[in-house]
């Protein structure tokens, strides 16, 4: 089996997928846990953008990546694709949705295709608050981003003012003219 073949069998998701410990349990037991991510999984790719807890988004958003990633690999003719598509959307006209209207969408894509906004925490102390899960390219409005400046953070103010002598020192190096050697 050649490197090119290799590389098929292997999935390339866009985003880290870390194992870690998941807050995000259900009474019903692992089974209800995984129906809550079908629903959650479902209805992301039904409304492209949704808003729920952090870790079920966070969850949500690796198996949302994974079959995307799969259905542009692999396209609607592959079984195990299909059979994969079928297990995670549970209203099977997403299917069509799926194979139609996001893998034209993000065929061409080299980041992930789903993006992860952080909402405020409800109450002090609370581990996880609430997250925001959309498609990218979706047809609503951009959620605006929180843009805080770390510039005058201590190790960012060190880093720079490293920067600025190695650059002197350059500088004053080039500048300096060479002995001749005998």
């Amino acid at each position: 089996m050649n490197q090119a073949e290799l590389s098929k069998l292997v999935s390339a998701l866009k985003i880290a997928v870390r194992p870690k410990h998941r807050p995000f349990s259900s009474p019903e037991g692992p089974e209800g846990r995984l129906k809550k991510l079908r629903a959650t999984v479902t209805a992301l790719v039904k409304y492209e953008r949704i808003e729920l807890n952090y870790p079920r988004a966070d969850e949500a958003r690796g198996y949302a990546e994974r079959l995307i990633s799969d259905a542009i690999r692999n396209g609607d003719c592959h079984k195990h694709t299909m059979e994969m598509a079928d297990y995670w959307l549970n209203e099977k006209q997403l299917v069509h949705k799926l194979f139609k209207v996001l893998v034209p969408r993000y065929q061409n894509y080299n980041t992930s295709f789903t993006r992860l906004v952080l909402g405020p925490k409800t109450y002090p102390g609370q581990e996880s608050g609430l997250a925001i899960l959309e498609l990218k390219e979706n047809p609503f409005p951009s959620l605006p981003t929180e843009n805080k400046s770390h510039h005058f953070w201590l190790h960012n103010v060190l880093l720079e003012e490293a920067k600025k002598d190695f650059r002197s020192q350059k500088q004053e190096d080039t500048s300096k003219p060479t002995e001749p050697t005998s």
